[in-house]
Parts: C-alpha cells; structure tokens; sequence
C-alpha cells in the first residue's frame, strides 16, 4: 500500500499472491462485516478485515485457481462485484482466476492508427455457427484479407443467461462464459492480432442491468438521483463516487493488461449524468493514457455520443475529454434516408441527398439547429475536429437490430445500391466501419435477443414492441426470449461462398486496396460533394498531396449522364461497383466538362476516376 489510505490500483478483487493462495479486495463501505466461503468447502472462511476507507482485504493461502467463492455481506451471499469470472451464471459463485497460469495474451505488433483503419463490427453469439471466440478466430484471416484492420467487439461482459447483445451488463469483470469466458477472449485476441488486426473491446459503463442490484448491499454504486432506459447510472459525482470511478477504471485496466485488447468504444457516453468539474470520461481517458505509456501501446478511445459536441475529442487542455473519436449517427441517417427513402423515427430530419453531400464537409449535420425529430435545437459546431475523428458506417448493430424487421441493407436495398452505399462509405473521408457479413451481402436479419427470466419475458416483448411501433414498425417483432430469435441472426457463411458472396467480397477487397493505394483518398486532404435530388445522383471530390479522385454515383433507376462541377479535366477511371469491365484493354481516358460526363453512368452504379491533369 502506496500511503496507507488510498487503494493502489492494480490491488482490486481477488488476485493470486506469490507462493500460493488469493489476496481478497473488496469495497463495501456499507458492510459490517465481509468473509469469502467456498461452497465446496462449506467449514472453510476468510475472514476480511475493515479499513476505515470502506474496503475489506485479506489473504487466503489455501484458494486457488478456478475455486468458487461468495462474499458473504453481513451473511448474505453474494457475488463478487470484480468477479472475473461466473462459471454458473450472473447470480451463481464467482470464480477465483489466475491470467499467470494461462497462455500468454499476443499484444499487438502496432497500435490502431486511426488515419488508416478499416473497423469490423460483429457479434461473438452470432458470428460463428459455433458461437464463441473460438468458433470466430477461423474468420478473422478472411477479415485481414479483406483489408480490415481492426474488429471491434460487441459487449463481452457476463449479462443473464445465454443469450443477448452484450448490453445488459451485470458483472463487468467477467467475460460471458457462453463465448469461452477469460481462456477464449485471450485466445481470439492472440489470433486477431496474428492476423494483423487490431481489437476494440465495448464497453458499458453507462448502466448496468436490473439483475446488479446487489451492488446495492455493497456501496453507492448507483446514481442516487438518476437511471437510463436500461437500468442504474454509475454514480460518477457523489457520496463515495471516487470508488466507483476506480471501479470502471480498473476494469479499463484489466481489459488492456490481462487481454491485451487495443482500446474501446464506450457505450451511450451521453447517459452518465455527472455534474462534477471533473469529468468522469476525461478521467477514463487520462487512465487509459496513463496505461497506454507504461505499456507502450496507446489504447484507441471511440464514444457513442448523442450530443453531436466535439468536447468529447477536444484534449482536457481545452476543456474537453480527451477521446479519439465517435461514431458519426449522422452520416449514417443521411445515407440511409436517401436511399431507401425510410422517414419515420428520426429519419424524419434527413432524406435529401444534398444532406448526404454535407454529411462528407461536416460529420455534424446537426451543429445547433432545429431538429424536427427532437423538436428542438441540437448538436454544437464541429469546429477544427479532423475526419479520422469519426467513425461511419451504411448499418451496424443498431440500426439494423433496432428495426422491427432486422433487416439489413441487403433486403432493403438492390444490389446495385448496396453498393453505391458501400462505395459511398468507404470513400468517405472518415474512419469507415463494416457490419459483420456485409462484405458478402448478408441477407439474414440481425433482430434483437435477450434472456430475462420468465416472468419478465413478456414484460420485455411488449415495451419492444412498443418502442418499435413510435419507429414506425407496427407488426410485432419476433420474441427476444425466444432461442429461435437469436439463431435466426446467426451468419450463414455458406452465402460468402455463393457466387453474388464472392463478387461483394471481391468488390470490398478491392475497394479497400484502393482506399490505401490512390493518393487522392490518403489522411490529411480535402472532399467536396455535390447532389441533385431530381437526378438522383451525388459526386464526392477528394484531393490530397495534389491528387484529385472523384465519385460519380447514379441513383436513379435508369442511366443517365451525371454533371461533374469542378472536375474539367482529363480523368482515368478507377474503379466501377459493377466489376472489371471485361477485355483486358485499358480504359480510355475521360474529359469532364462542366456539362458533365461524356457518356451515361450505368443506373444505381458509381465509378471512380483518377485526375490526370495536374492542378
């Protein structure tokens, strides 16, 4: 102990000691008296003693690896709040981990460069026909080939039951036991980084489930004047709230140290209701930093943000907290308004195209102005924040499972503008993000699936239901309870090897080869983007390094000649999202006017051109 009152920080839970045996730390201010039992050993306790800061400790010389225990909170039996593992679910005996008897965790050749990277979204439950980590880390060599260059992790965390999203975290210590629990996160993080990707990890700690209620018997750990949708908010801001920041702090820590994971997307950050001058994120993120330096590898921050304010990016210098970036909602509505031409929910505020076009200048589309869906002003200006500041995608978890029918771009949309949306998104300017199964044109639903307890199954379809309704989806969508629900998400990996599968991965392999490649599209330039409604088309400019390409997508249903401002020149193309043209002979070059293409682009296709005058 560093000064005798403060807890150092590697010292929280129950660690292994040298020469045998757990040292027990506990904050539980509320408690008289705190003891580890061992069902399997119903005679045998630790006694831990009282600091006067609130927290027990002590050392049991005869625990060892894989022991389950309880804490027995004034006799009440109870899991560990950083238990690090729950072999028998949320409410069983936590279990006593050693991370120095298993395999060593392969850390990362190189940190995330977000300049650069290429995310994957997926879902550990739904992945694999196998449904765990393990089942996942065959996949990962196709995702490097692609050219992906980091996954990121739907929640991990041990929630009830068997199945779910990972979004109703109950102990944030433990790793879901259904995917193979601490030996299989550190055996998929050693393969993905052996394959060259990095990991991000998300992360929830802006609620946890109804079901963590017991932390109550321990210490404040819940915001006494505040809660989520989902269940309690940390209490980040009073009586006792310098520990329950430790507590996610430590978390942060075991997640980088003990897996080697490369950084994190932070869950619904606008839900923490913290009034203290010391932001609760700004801290996470100084901690991470902070890791990062004594490690050697600097954790990657992504936030799920709501407000549309870059204080969040902003260095704590400047009043801000310190992240790396957030996901761009906006982007994502803009694009998905315009080409499926949905309005209800909050797609209410996009569908133009022009608002598309903006979306690839200004990431906020909302930067203080009305919006019709919030009925008020929202968002603040994104100032100087730079594009590998944001993070885009054409659908993710969200989007897709949050509809009444899951359904994904590929039922939505034809072919042909699956593509332009693809195309769309990785031209971007910004750090894009793939869907799992998207590269192959995934055409199972992605629906939303938990597992409650039975008496709070139908309680939990109706207010479903109910939100989906206020979203426009009047049909009931399929149970949440049901195992059935989650099986019909499940990837079906036999369609990647389908003919119309191989050519969607083709099209993705080579686009992002050309996202690397083509000097225009490198970090540090410049986009411009144009739309016309009537025609049904958009045209994005990047230039860099004096290197110019261009988009040209034509939306509408026939072909037709696009204009083309600012692009007089002689051009080379690319790319077409219809394939390599057939014949070996090299396109000929291209003279743009200002009146527009010299002949019509294919409907709902988009090329790609490279300026051959130089400016």
């Amino acid at each position: 102990m560093s000064d005798g009152s403060r807890p150092e920080p590697e010292r929280l839970g129950a660690l292994p000691v040298p020469g045998g045996g757990f040292r027990f730390r506990v904050w539980a201010p509320r408690a008289e008296r705190l003891s580890v039992s061992y069902p399997s050993r119903r005679a045998r306790r630790c006694v831990l003693e009282r600091r006067a800061d609130g927290y027990f400790e002590g050392t049991d010389p005869a625990a060892r690896a894989g022991d389950l225990y309880w804490l027995l909170v004034d006799r009440r039996r109870l899991p560990d709040p950083t238990s690090r593992s729950q072999p028998e679910g949320t409410r069983g005996p936590s279990a006593l981990v050693d991370f120095g008897a298993l395999p060593p965790v392969r850390p990362a050749d190189r940190p995330i460069d977000l300049r650069r990277a290429v995310l994957y979204e997926l879902h550990i439950g739904t992945f694999s026909a196998e449904g765990t980590f393990d089942g996942a880390i065959p996949h990962l060599p196709h995702l490097a080939r692609l050219g992906v260059t980091a996954v990121e992790l739907l929640p991990v965390e041990e929630e009830r039951g068997e199945r779910g999203w990972g979004y109703g975290p109950v102990h944030h210590y433990a790793v879901r036991r259904a995917y193979g629990g601490p030996p299989g996160l550190i055996r998929f993080v050693s393969a993905a980084h052996e394959a060259g990707l990095g990991v991000l990890l998300d992360v929830v700690y802006n609620h946890w489930a109804g079901e963590a209620r017991f932390l109550e018997r321990f210490g404040p750990y819940f915001h006494p004047r505040a809660r989520t949708p989902w269940g309690p908010t940390p209490n980040v801001d009073g009586p006792g709230s310098e520990q329950v920041r430790r507590y996610f702090v430590e978390n942060a820590r075991l997640w980088l140290e003990q897996y080697a994971v490369d950084g994190f997307r932070l869950d619904a950050v606008h839900e923490v209701f913290d009034r203290s001058s010391r932001p609760f994120w700004r801290e996470v993120a100084d901690q991470c930093r902070k890791l990062g330096e004594r490690n050697h590898r600097r954790p990657v921050l992504i936030a799920e943000s709501d407000f549309n304010d870059v204080r969040i990016l902003r260095p704590a210098a400047s009043g801000g907290w310190g992240l790396d970036a957030q996901w761009s909602d906006d982007f994502h509505h803009a694009l998905h308004a315009a080409l499926t031409g949905e309005r209800a929910g909050y797609y209410v505020d996009y569908g133009p195209l022009s608002l598309l076009a903006r979306a690839f200048e200004r990431p906020f589309l909302f930067e203080g102005n009305y919006s019709r869906y919030r009925d008020r002003p929202h968002g603040a200006p994104v100032g100087d924040a730079q594009p590998e500041q944001f993070v885009v995608f054409d659908q993710n978890h969200d989007q897709v499972g949050n509809r009444g029918d899951g359904a994904r771009l590929a039922r939505l949309l034809s072919p042909g503008l699956v593509r332009v949306a693809l195309g769309l998104t990785l031209f971007s300017p910004y750090v894009p993000m793939l869907f799992m199964g998207e590269e192959y044109g995934e055409t199972r639903p992605f629906y939303f699936f938990a597992d409650p307890p039975a008496w709070a199954a139908p309680r939990v379809a109706a207010g479903r239901f109910q939100g989906l309704r206020d979203h426009g989806f009047p049909d009931p969508p399929p149970d949440p309870s049901d195992p059935a629900t989650l099986e019909a998400s499940r990837l079906n990996w036999a369609e990647a090897d389908a003919p119309e599968g191989r050519g969607l991965i083709g099209f993705v392999t080579e686009f992002l080869r050309l996202r690397r490649d083509l000097p225009a599209l490198r970090p540090g330039g410049t986009v411009r983007a144009w739309a016309s409604d009537g025609d049904r088309q958009i045209v994005v400019r990047r230039d860099a390094g004096g290197a110019s390409a261009i988009l040209l997508a034509n939306l509408a249903r026939e072909s037709r000649q696009l204009w083309a401002p600012a692009t007089a020149g002689r051009w080379r193309e690319r790319f077409d999202s219809r394939g390599p043209r057939s014949g070996a002979a090299e396109p000929s070059p291209w003279e743009l006017t200002e009146r527009g293409t010299p002949s019509p682009i294919p409907a709902q296709s988009f090329i790609i051109l490279e300026r051959l005058d130089p400016d």
